[in-house]
């Protein structure tokens, strides 16, 4: 831009503006007094929005005006007269794992109740065999009769130190039932193997031998133990332990066992024997009992590494035998409380098992298998119980001498 000669003046400047009338034109357009209008009320409603802000903080202060450490202590009795300050606290994120290696396992859900049934609780059976191959085809016959649902059930046996075709016999009636069309088969079926070198004879004068007993259930315990903790699952609301030589039994026995609710159960063992065509109705299992002072006494007196056997008079412990008591023909829901039990049918609460309550391979209390994990039930609090009139009928074994 040039500037006109002489420099700056009034009356150049005065050239430059803009007329007077063209000035008051662009103020008065509507373009103009609405921009104005929309400034204004920003600038009023920005105001009032701070006035507000200052005004609520005063109002709601967190803490007081002073620092702690400043505040005297009548300070601070007016403050906490007045208001706590309110802390918040900042909640963790829940953590998403997505590794596969990675498993949740959730006990809380799994009970064992009275409301089985309705509550579809899973009940795994559980068997151990050792020569079984001619009991297998009546066992699994009693097995399919069961009427606790069987897609809620789960089988596991264990195979050990077997000379005969236990584990082909084996095999082939568990294919033979899971393939069936109907209601028969089974959950799931599991069959382990494991041999802990022991010999023992199937023979009945020496399984049943007072000098085999140690050893022989000190074993038994050990199969016992390996079969179930290879196989109970998270799922497991009961553990139903069944000889492979059982050769009858109710059909309902899962529900009725179920319907008392104890920690351990276990029924009756009795075996038909017929003698001039009469059942004389044998009392097999002298391992259920009632402990007696007598039997106190004897156990303090010995070693104790030595494990008592039922039904010897090499150790008369003087003990109260379920087997001796009951009938099959009155109520079968009549209970007793029992020291000791055998291994031919037990239920069991799931949680007893994984509270570490199993068959001891080695002496407790004087006791072995079954009766020491009876044993060691009481010590932990369980209940064990025996059913006088509840009958499961073992095959007869004709033992021969020693036996009570």
């Amino acid at each position: 831009m040039l500037l006109p000669k002489g420099g700056l003046s009034w009356k150049s400047a005065r050239a430059q503006i803009p007329p007077t009338r063209a000035l008051w034109n662009a103020v008065t357009r509507t373009r103009f007094i609405l921009l104005l209008g929309v400034t204004g009320i920003i600038l009023l409603l920005w105001r009032g929005l701070s006035s507000s802000a200052s005004e609520m903080q005063s109002f709601y202060c967190w803490g007081p005006a002073k620092p702690p450490m400043e505040m005297s202590p009548n300070d601070h009795n007016r403050w906490n007269g007045h208001m706590q300050t309110p802390v918040i606290f900042n909640h963790h994120a829940p953590i998403e794992v997505n590794s596969s290696t990675i498993e949740h396992v959730d006990l809380n859900p799994i009970n064992s109740s009275k409301q089985a049934l309705a509550k579809e609780e899973r009940i795994l059976i559980l068997t151990p065999l050792k020569d079984a191959a001619p009991y297998l085809s009546k066992y699994f016959e009693l097995l399919a009769e069961l009427t606790y649902p069987h897609r809620l059930i789960d089988l596991a046996f264990l195979v050990s130190d077997s000379k005969d075709e236990t584990l082909a016999v084996l095999a082939s009636e568990l294919d033979r039932i899971q393939k069936r069309p109907d209601q028969i088969p089974f959950h799931s079926a599991t069959v382990i193997e494991k041999d802990f070198g022991f010999k023992l004879s199937q023979n009945v004068e020496e399984r049943h031998s007072f000098e085999a007993q140690g050893p022989r259930r000190k074993a038994m315990g050990r199969a016992r133990n390996y079969l179930l903790y290879t196989a109970l699952k998270p799922e497991h609301s009961w553990v139903y332990w069944r000889d492979v030589d059982i050769v009858d039994s109710p059909t309902g026995i899962l529900e009725d066992f179920i319907a008392h609710d104890r920690d351990i159960l276990v029924p009756n063992i009795w075996f038909h024997r017929y003698r001039d065509g009469v059942d004389i109705e044998g009392r097999f299992d002298y391992n259920s009992w009632v402990e007696t002072d007598q039997g106190r006494r004897l156990a303090n007196s010995l070693d104790k590494d030595v494990v008592l056997a039922e039904g010897y008079k090499q150790y008369d412990t003087g003990r109260t035998y379920m087997a001796k008591m009951g009938d099959w023909r009155e109520n079968k829901d009549v209970e007793l409380e029992l020291d000791g039990i055998g291994g031919v049918n037990i239920l069991v609460k799931a949680d007893v098992h994984r509270s570490g309550i199993n068959f001891p391979c080695y002496a407790f209390e004087n006791q072995a298998e079954t009766e020491g994990f009876a044993k060691m039930a009481k010590r932990a609090g369980y209940e064990v119980y025996g059913l006088p009139n509840y009958v499961v009928w073992h095959i007869d074994t004709e033992e021969k001498g020693g036996n009570a």
